[in-house]
């Protein structure tokens, strides 16, 4: 499987060297890592993972992934899982993911409760995770196969990918991911008239959780990474954030959420999410983001659960999408 792009066409596209570089680095992974199952080399590579180091075989072959952001990691470089746990969502796999290419992956369970005899079924030779998710069952997975464990996930996910690059074998596809999106990155910024005219726009990101408060996101997320990278500016109420992640407020305080643009997903019913009521009010049709036409819907699964370059791609296109407006 060869690496995808990571440049929407509608900035610019990867230059034909670059492609060149990936899609060989991404031929040359596959064709090594056929050699070695068919000579049965035992090599491996020490892995420092959140549980100690780890021995990894050198080229897995049978990689199961238990949350969303490792089988993001995988599919962006260009492994395909022979499972997966699914998200809490009506669709399984996260639906921003290419249909082709989750396709065939065997589903091991609910992401916080995976199926352990499921995944040794499927006799992997690696499995990846994270230890806020799954340090509690560390001992019994890593009977089944050398499990790398992150510390945790979301806000350190570029570090995290490069765990996970390392452990696949697969660090030259990691570098020129990244470099892909740090030049997707460049692109938006520019796009959206430059670092100082960017920073001036005042972004929040607001979740509406089933069976939780409202979130504002603050700074130590996922997408709180992605709007830094672009250089987007944050509110006041960001920085109020509880660790950093969330501050969280009822539909009577929605107003706190404004800012030059507000971006908003929800998780759950809309009704018991408290979406309904909250943007069918007035202290929301009264924010100066909604009376300027500057509040976009946006896929929760994407914007929040996907966790990875694959993800973020996609996120950078949108990003320029709307703020282009």
């Amino acid at each position: 499987m060869t690496l995808r792009s990571f440049r929407p066409r509608a900035l610019a596209a990867v230059s034909l060297t670059a492609v060149a570089a990936l899609t060989l680095a991404a031929c040359g992974s596959s064709d090594d890592s056929g050699s070695d199952s068919a000579s049965g080399s035992d090599a491996t590579r020490t892995v420092k993972t959140a549980m100690g180091d780890v021995q990894v075989k050198e080229a897995p072959q049978r990689v199961v992934v238990l949350d969303t952001a490792e089988l993001d990691s995988a599919l962006t470089l260009g492994v395909k899982p022979v499972g997966a746990t699914h998200a809490d969502v009506t669709s399984g796999f996260l639906n921003y993911l290419p249909k082709d290419q989750v396709a065939g992956i065997e589903d091991v369970g609910r992401m916080m409760t995976p199926n352990l005899e499921a995944i040794a079924g499927l006799k992997p030779d690696l499995i990846l995770t994270s230890k806020i998710r799954h340090g509690d069952k560390y001992a019994e997975l890593s009977k089944i196969a050398p499990t790398v464990m992150t510390e945790n996930t979301g806000y350190p996910w570029k570090e995290n990918f490069q765990v996970h690059a390392e452990a696949l074998g697969k660090e030259a596809e990691a570098k020129m991911v990244a470099d892909g999106y740090a030049d997707h990155v460049a692109d938006v910024t520019k796009a959206l008239g430059g670092k100082e005219k960017v920073a001036a726009t005042e972004v929040t990101m607001v979740r509406f959780v089933e069976g939780a408060d409202i979130r504002i996101y603050g700074r130590k997320n996922y997408i709180a990474t992605i709007l830094a990278d672009v250089g987007l500016g944050r509110p006041a109420i960001t920085d109020k954030a509880k660790d950093g992640f969330s501050y969280d407020v009822s539909p009577e305080k929605i107003d706190l959420a404004d800012a030059d643009v507000v971006f908003h997903s929800t998780y759950g019913d809309p009704k018991k999410a408290k979406e309904t009521e909250t943007t069918g009010s007035g202290l929301w049709k009264n924010m100066d983001a909604v009376k300027n036409g500057k509040v976009f819907a946006v896929d929760d699964q994407l914007w929040i659960q996907g966790i990875g370059y694959t993800a973020a791609d996609k996120i950078l296109g949108e990003l320029h999408k709307s703020l282009a407006k």
